[in-house]
């Protein structure tokens, strides 16, 4: 997958990924929201066994670029053949909050539509209020708050919320500006 829209780009995650993920996954100031605020302790090795096994009929990491520099990943995950779970994370903080997150997931989304898929659904901290706001904008709707659903690596219960769109539903970042 290569889809490209003004100055981004979102690519199938590589080998020579590898070791920018590992960075990413193992500061816990980035994975805190996934509820690892000690990081993932991995490495590029164990990355690159995973990302070696992607598909797009099953799962698939991908690569968010700015102007041809890595700022973060997202990834989606194939569910009864018409059903895709998406997960985004903008991993450089200077590239956050400037309107990016919707017009990145506006062409994830876009893209997957285009690919046949009929429903995309995530989950998301209920402590997350930024990425909740950002869903709502694009047309996701709530289904669920599952409360206690999951302990963080601190041993803290947390709270998620489940989302779910429908190519009917979807306002294009893209189109709205």
């Amino acid at each position: 997958m290569r889809i490209i829209y003004n100055d981004l780009c979102i690519r199938n995650a590589e080998g020579k990924d590898c070791e920018q993920l590992a960075a990413w996954w193992n500061n816990g100031s980035v994975m805190a929201h996934a509820g690892f605020p000690n990081g993932l302790g991995t490495t590029a090795e164990k990355i690159n066994e995973q990302i070696a096994n992607d598909s797009d009929d099953t799962k698939r990491r991908l690569i968010i670029e700015y102007r041809g520099i890595p700022i973060g990943e997202m990834n989606f995950y194939v569910y009864e053949s018409k059903k895709v779970e998406i997960g985004i994370k903008i991993c450089n903080s200077d590239f956050q909050e400037k309107g990016l997150g919707r017009v990145i997931l506006s062409m994830l989304i876009e893209e997957l539509f285009t690919m046949g898929y009929e429903l995309i659904f995530l989950d998301t901290n209920l402590k997350n209020t930024r990425a909740q706001h950002v869903y709502e904008l694009l047309g996701f709707k709530k289904t669920a708050v599952k409360e206690n659903s999951w302990v963080n690596q601190l041993g803290e219960p947390q709270t998620s919320i489940d989302y779910e769109l429908k190519a009917s539903d979807f306002c294009n970042a893209k189109l709205i500006g």
